[in-house]
């Protein structure tokens, strides 16, 4: 891979102008034989104020070099076909919705097979390799330009009767809901035929066939209380449509459907809701009978595994699953009767994605020295198969521990800029926060720490990957149970004689941005922050998110008082360190008035405050939104901390 296929090469150091250097490499798919993986490779292009993203093919015997696949440059979410002699994909044209492709596996041109107004979703195989399943979001009439005539403000009002009707990054859902369809592959020339094989007012998702083809498994919240209880309910339907049938009890939030090799039971992951909390709980791996309807089976442990949300992979004998684990995601095999669990892939690595075929697993991962590879495993070994990272140079990543006030033992990173310094320290906290920071190389501690300053990020109490009650603790009193251990992380990371503990400056995005107002407006350890897409008025956050009436219950508890008392809204007249506010414009996850607020309170007393604003993004601007974007997002974090703290 070099500048002749068009990708970025050439990277020193890592600077807020090298995050076109970080290649993601998307989940793999095996050939049946267990000989091809071909994944997805995406880059942002600056110039062209995009993301490009095209399909690799490489060897899982690493005999032939890794081989760029398509030229399109949005392609992404490849699946081999079960014969092995397709590849379906998805591909986006230029300002258009991506649609479902297929591309002979032995060469030839890539033919469409969708030409749906909202786009497609990824492909799922029938096992004849003649039909895909797919779920797809179904407009209403007049909605969303299906009529040229009818531009977006002079679309008909929106009558809403229900608590699900939006989502962050996606906008409004109640009038274009998800719903299951399936296209036969064409033969010769023929036109594909797509067919919409669910309807109704919730949203359809997650197909997969039954291995007999005679059954489709997809989840759905379809149940009386849904818009309260905020369970999903795995179902099967006939591939031609039908009435379909439920197999789960409403007492789970499940998603990912798989069938067991046999087809007499379907695996999920799941989050137990029975006493309508979902925060800080571990997601687990279920079964279902397929031939009743039911309360699911869990096969992992409720306390100590997490899986993360991707797809089950089936192997002949047990499900492959994706583990938070201190800062790491392994790959777990888990057997279909609910034995013991089998590591496959561990150690300081975060897997991304993984497929089995024909005794070969292959996964894609990060590390310390490495942002995205695939690698295939060999015994308890991880052998790396290409070199996508081979232009990073990243700063070691170190690790931290701590000991909460309470006796807990804490855990985190610390990246420290080249040099023998002190160092100005920058306290870095992640959203969520049932999330953890993790070995993976990181684009925001690489660029901070290249810029001069010691970037400590930590994974305290609240964070998931250390168990069910350690990510529970904060519950009800989350500024002051958080900040505890965030400071004793911080101290400790101080003692080093590298560190500056004069020049400490704050920084976090959503529960991040949370703590970092939080922190600034009950402590005086700080010099400067930035507080980025933020909660900082529960009372409002609750009404005007998209999932606050279903969080701030459950993470801050229902008394008016206690949520007047960790908002940090609340303690703004004692912020006095300079605070940079950044938010979104269509933020909808925190939506633009939790930044207003703080900011206005601020501005008030002429407190050194500003705030910078980012038309057109979400909440997951920092992460996946315009590179321009994330490119003036890191110039102005670090202008201010230059100001404020150099």
């Amino acid at each position: 891979m070099g500048a002749e296929d068009g990708w970025p090469v050439g990277l020193s150091g890592v600077r807020a102008e090298d995050v076109t250097c970080l290649l993601d490499v998307g989940a793999p798919t095996l050939s049946p034989d267990g000989r091809f993986a071909v994944v997805a490779v995406s880059a942002p292009d600056l110039e062209q104020n995009e993301y490009v993203s095209s399909l690799w093919i490489i060897a899982s015997d690493g005999a032939a070099p890794p081989r760029r696949f398509t030229y399109g440059r949005h392609d992404t979410a490849p699946r081999f076909s079960p014969d092995g002699r397709w590849i379906a994909f998805l591909r986006a044209e230029p300002e258009g919705k991506p649609q479902l492709h297929v591309l002979p596996v032995e060469g030839g041109d890539a033919r469409r097979l969708t030409d749906l107004h909202l786009g497609a979703g990824a492909a799922a195989w029938a096992p004849d390799s003649r039909r895909i399943a797919f779920s797809a979001r179904v407009a209403e009439p007049g909605r969303y330009g299906r009529e040229e005539k009818v531009t977006p403000e002079k679309e008909a009002p929106r009558r809403i009767t229900g608590l699900r009707y939006r989502l962050d990054d996606l906008g409004f859902i109640a009038d274009r809901r998800l719903h299951l369809h399936v296209v036969d592959l064409p033969e010769g020339q023929d036109e594909p035929e797509v067919r919409q094989i669910t309807d109704g007012d919730w949203d359809d998702g997650g197909p997969v066939w039954s291995p007999d083809g005679q059954r489709l498994a997809f989840t759905s919240a379809r149940h009386e209380g849904r818009e309260q209880d905020l369970a999903e309910d795995v179902f099967v339907i006939s591939p031609d449509g039908g009435e379909p049938t439920r197999l789960s009890d409403s007492t789970l939030a499940l998603q990912a459907p798989a069938f067991a090799p046999d087809g007499r039971s379907v695996l999920a992951l799941g989050i137990e809701i029975a006493d309508g909390r979902r925060v800080a709980r571990n997601r687990g791996l279920w079964a279902l009978d397929v031939a009743t309807t039911g309360r699911p089976r869990r096969l992992t442990d409720a306390e100590t595994v997490h899986l993360i949300s991707e797809r089950i992979i089936t192997t002949r004998d047990a499900a492959l699953v994706l583990a938070e684990n201190r800062g790491a995601v392994d790959l777990l095999a888990v057997p279909y009767e609910g034995s013991e669990t089998r590591v496959v892939v561990a150690g300081r690595r975060v897997v991304l994605g993984a497929d089995a075929a024909a005794e070969t697993v292959v996964v894609t991962y990060g590390d310390a020295q490495r942002h995205a590879e695939l690698g295939v495993v060999q015994g308890a070994d991880l052998r790396r198969l290409t070199d996508f990272s081979r232009d990073l140079a990243p700063l070691p990543i170190g690790e931290t521990e701590a000991t909460a006030p309470d006796g807990q033992r804490l855990h985190g990173f610390l990246v420290e800029p080249e040099g023998s310094g002190p160092h100005p320290v920058l306290l870095m906290i992640h959203g969520g926060p049932f999330t953890q920071y993790t070995w993976r190389v990181f684009d925001e501690a690489q660029v901070y720490a290249g810029a001069g300053y010691a970037v400590v990020y930590t994974n305290p109490r609240g964070s998931s990957g250390y168990g069910q009650a350690y990510g529970a603790h904060i519950r009800g009193d989350v500024g002051a149970r958080s900040a505890a251990d965030l400071l004793a992380l911080l101290d400790t990371a101080l003692q080093r004689d590298s560190l500056d503990g004069s020049r400490v400056g704050v920084l976090g995005g959503s529960h991040g941005g949370f703590m970092t107002s939080w922190l600034l407006g009950n402590t005086d350890r700080f010099g400067a922050g930035v507080s980025e897409r933020a909660v900082n008025a529960i009372d409002s956050f609750e009404g005007s998110s998209d999932i606050g009436y279903q969080f701030a219950d459950d993470l801050y508890g229902a008394d008016p008082e206690a949520r007047r008392r960790q908002s940090p809204l609340s303690h703004a007249d004692n912020i006095t360190a300079p605070l940079l506010i950044i938010h979104s414009e269509q933020d909808w996850r925190c939506p633009l008035e939790q930044a207003q607020r703080l900011y206005v309170a601020l501005r008030r007393r002429d407190a050194p405050v500003e705030m910078l604003l980012f038309p057109g993004e979400g909440h997951e601007m920092s992460r996946s939104g315009l590179p321009s974007h994330r490119l003036a997002r890191f110039q102005a974090i670090l202008e201010w901390f230059d100001r404020h703290m150099k």
